[in-house]
């Protein structure tokens, strides 16, 4: 029997593959095809749903009996914060399967993914802000909620210029996704400001354990909006991270043209 120690990997050895099915997704050619089926499918799923939420919310759903017709900003504002809040979290992922299994799409996902979660970290304050206005006579406050949501937004624009700085896109990826894990901190002061600390905003009223504080009249669009707005968001990184893929692929191959005609 063979009682010789195993090898030890050379410094330039590949690094390790991501495990079981995230490989079937690293090979960029399987990539383009799925996208290529999924991509219509759920832009029109995300046009028919957004469509009907937003019929349900501006012309069938009550107005409330306090807020009056300032309350459908909620329809919109809402489905953002918890767009904001759960695209960050999926950002940790790619950055997780990044620096771990050195996943070949997970930088190119998480460099298309932080512009869309900026631009919806800023329709959540701006909503918010329109919403507040008549509500708490106040354009804005330094309240908890509210300054841990910007200091989100500003992680969003942090990772997006951070994976943009640096001439070796390897490099800008590493520290985009240290950037990302590091903020990750900051995602449950945002879920549990409301409750830790006495602020302006309101306590959660849909995502309570009890029951919602909502009734459905509301509720019901207020759902149907949001998953047509995560539709959305999902066909816009999906598109955004093929097209950087078949980018990436069209660099590959004029560079090897560039070495045979050299």
């Amino acid at each position: 029997m063979d009682t010789s120690p195993a090898p030890t990997p050379s410094p330039g050895a590949a690094a390790p593959r991501p495990p079981g099915r995230l490989h079937r997704f690293a090979n960029p050619g399987r990539f383009l095809r799925l996208t290529d089926a999924w991509l219509p499918w759920l832009g029109g799923a995300a046009l028919l749903v957004l469509g009907l939420g937003t019929a349900w919310a501006l012309l069938w759903a009550p107005p409330d009996w306090q807020q009056g017709e300032t309350v459908r900003i909620m329809f919109v504002h809402v489905p953002m914060a918890w767009l904001a809040m759960g695209g960050y979290l999926g950002l940790a992922v790619l950055s997780v399967m990044s620096l771990v299994w050195r996943h070949p799409l997970a930088d190119l996902a998480a460099r298309e993914l932080s512009p869309v979660g900026a631009a919806v970290t800023a329709l959540c304050l701006a909503t918010g802000s329109l919403w507040g206005r008549p509500m708490w006579g106040t354009w804005w406050v330094w309240d908890a909620r509210l300054t841990s949501v910007l200091v989100l937004f500003f992680l969003w624009l942090g990772h997006a210029a951070l994976v943009r700085a640096f001439d070796d896109p390897e490099r800008g990826a590493r520290m985009g996704a240290i950037l990302a894990l590091a903020g990750v901190v900051n995602l449950p002061i945002v879920k549990f400001s409301v409750d830790w600390w006495n602020t302006l905003h309101q306590p959660a009223s849909v995502t309570r354990l009890d029951a919602p504080g909502m009734h459905v009249d509301m509720l019901y669009p207020l759902l149907v909006c949001s998953i047509g707005f995560s539709l959305a968001f999902a066909a816009l990184v999906l598109a955004g991270t093929r097209a950087a893929v078949m980018e990436r692929q069209l660099r590959t191959r004029q560079m090897a043209a560039a070495r045979r005609l050299a």
